[in-house]
Formats: structure tokens, C-alpha cells, sequence
């Protein structure tokens, strides 16, 4: 491999010192060089391949232009790993680094992790999970740390998903399609409690609000906190046996299979017998036949918006991105 190209190696073929070569590659203001001198550089470093070291730069600025990523299940999770994708997209367009560990839910590895990163000197940090629950993060003076669908109990800055809004729109749509006989399968009074989701109670409350605006309720209800395809088969068997509905929302996309299950045994066509709504957008939302209508949890964009923040500084407490519904195939118009 060839040697990289230093700042004196630039330097020495532009006939200059390394002090005005410094000054015009890093575009210093009131150099009062003059434009030949600058060619000269420049014509010098590309001849040369001259790159820049990021780590002398670094210690230059007091800045090394990285940013850790701490995780606890994000990058082995096929649908929320786009959180990364979202944090890259922004490092990059930034020109900046990022450090990605994997805490595995383990707070000794949360613990190494941020300790590897301070170490390493990053700008900043942003913790993100699958799931959005509360954790427990320190305060660390001086370096901007933001959490990208958590919260912490410290009150730092944080980025949800909407789930008060797309609780509302998922039922929205159902009502102005015409629907008022609409069930629920997946309430829990556990799932309030931070630690386990931070955002859970919202979506009901958006599902709720928008049934009250229509002045109607859900027809039935089904508990359960563990949103598996089981809970949704069970659930929909209920649902048939107790009551006359059009529609059904499903706690998520998992419980939705097993509506479609249930569905399926008792002879219900969807959308043509029975509409259903879910939420998240798993991959198995667009496998199922008809493809499932979803309320999206949005990894990508509070992946870019995390990062954003943490780079702009001074980031507000919490910000809630939009949840886009993924329209599909399995909500039928009423005539």
C-alpha cells in the first residue's frame, strides 16, 4: 500500500510552508494568501491524493467529527435496523463517523459501551431502541446525548413516535370509510407502565379520542399485553362470538396475523366481511394477503432526527415524528 500523503509531503511539492498549506486546506478566514499560492496547494494535494487525518484534525478542534450509537437489539432487528440507516445517512452527509455497540438489554454492557465511546472522544451519543421504553442513561457534562425511541427517567432529550396521532388516524380512517361497529384486541393497563413502553398509552388515547370526536365506542375490547399472533387469534374468536363488527384493530402487526387466522377458519373474507388496522409495519404487514393497512413505526426518520439533533446542539426534550400509514389492501369502504 502507498504511504499517505502528509501536509508536509503537500507542502514541500507546492513550495510552500506547512503553516500556509494548513491555512488554505482548512479554509481560514483573513489568510491573506493569494490566490496563486492557493492554487498551488490545491493543485499540490490533489496530485498527491492528499487526505486529511481526521484524528490530527480532531485534536486540532477539540473535535473528532464521530458519534456513538449504543443499542440494545437495534442492529439485529430486520425492521428496526433502519434506525442506523436513518443515523448514517445524516453522519455522512454531516462527514461524520459512527461507533455502533450492542448492549444486548444488559446495563453492564450499556455501562462498557458508553465508557468505550467517551474514551474514543465522540461529539456525542445517541442511545436507541427497538421498543420504546424508559431506561436509565446518565447525564454526561459536556457531550449531547439524545435517545432515539426511549426515554429516561433523567429527562434527556429524546425522539418518539407519534403514537397519539397515528392512534387517531388509524381509527380515523376506519370512520370515514364508514365503519362504527369497530373492535380492539390488544388493551393493557400493564403496558402504562414506563419501563415496559412510553408510548403505548398515547396510541390508545389517540384511538380513543377519535372514536369520541365520532361519538361512538369500541363495540369490544380485548385485553392482553403480549401482542403474539396467538393473542390476535384468540382475541378476533372472541370478538365474532360476542358482537356484530365491521372492522377490527389490531395492536400490532403480529396480533393482525392472527386476526387474519381467525378470520380466515370462520369463513370472513378481508376487507370484503372485515376491515382490519394495525400498527408498526413489520415486514409481515406487506406479506399477508390482502397486504396489511399499518400505522409505521418510523426507525428511519427518528434514526436522522437523533442524530441531526445531537450534531446541532441544544436539542428539545422530546420530539415526536409522524407514524405514515402504510395503505394496503385490507380495509374495505362501507357503500
Amino acid at each position: 500500500m502507498a504511504k499517505r500523503a502528509t501536509l508536509t509531503d503537500v507542502a514541500r511539492l507546492a513550495g510552500l510552508s506547512p503553516t500556509t498549506v494548513s491555512m488554505v486546506l482548512n479554509e481560514r478566514p483573513n489568510s491573506r494568501l493569494s490566490e496563486d499560492a492557493a492554487e498551488r496547494v490545491r493543485a499540490a494535494a490533489a496530485k498527491l491524493n492528499y487526505r486529511p487525518n481526521p484524528a490530527a484534525r480532531g485534536l486540532r478542534l477539540g473535535k473528532t467529527r464521530t458519534v456513538g450509537f449504543i443499542s440494545d437489539e437495534v442492529t439485529i432487528t430486520r425492521y428496526a435496523s433502519a434506525m442506523i440507516r436513518g443515523l448514517l445517512e445524516v453522519a455522512e452527509e454531516r462527514d461524520h463517523t459512527v461507533l455502533i455497540s450492542e448492549s444486548g438489554r444488559r446495563a453492564d454492557r450499556i455501562a462498557s459501551a458508553l465508557e468505550l465511546m467517551l474514551d474514543r472522544q465522540a461529539d456525542g451519543i445517541v442511545f436507541g431502541l427497538m421498543g420504546a421504553k424508559q431506561i436509565d442513561v446518565p447525564v454526561i457534562a459536556d457531550v449531547p446525548v439524545v435517545l432515539s425511541n426511549a426515554r429516561s427517567a433523567s429527562g434527556l432529550p429524546c425522539v418518539l413516535p407519534d403514537e397519539f396521532r397515528a392512534g387517531f388516524e388509524a381509527a380515523h380512517y376506519l370512520l370515514e370509510r364508514g365503519h362504527r361497529r369497530i373492535a380492539f384486541i390488544g388493551r393493557s393497563e400493564a403496558l402504562l407502565d414506563p419501563v415496559l413502553s412510553v408510548t403505548i398509552g398515547a396510541r390508545y388515547a389517540g384511538l380513543d379520542a377519535a372514536l369520541a370526536e365520532s361519538g361512538i365506542e369500541f363495540v369490544h375490547q380485548v385485553d392482553g399485553r403480549f401482542w403474539e399472533p396467538d393473542l390476535g387469534y384468540a382475541g378476533a374468536q372472541e370478538v365474532f362470538q360476542r358482537t356484530e363488527v365491521t372492522a377490527i384493530i389490531a395492536a400490532n402487526d403480529r396480533v393482525a396475523f392472527g386476526v387474519y387466522q381467525a378470520a380466515q377458519e370462520r369463513g370472513l373474507r378481508i376487507p370484503d366481511d372485515l376491515s382490519v388496522v394495525s400498527f408498526d409495519d413489520e415486514y409481515l404487514a406487506s406479506y399477508l394477503r390482502p397486504q396489511l393497512t399499518t400505522m409505521q413505526i418510523p426507525y428511519l426518520d427518528m434514526g436522522r432526527v437523533a442524530m441531526e439533533l445531537v450534531l446541532d446542539g441544544d436539542p428539545p426534550t422530546e420530539t415526536l415524528v409522524p407514524m405514515p400509514l402504510q395503505e394496503r389492501g385490507s380495509v374495505r369502504a362501507l357503500s
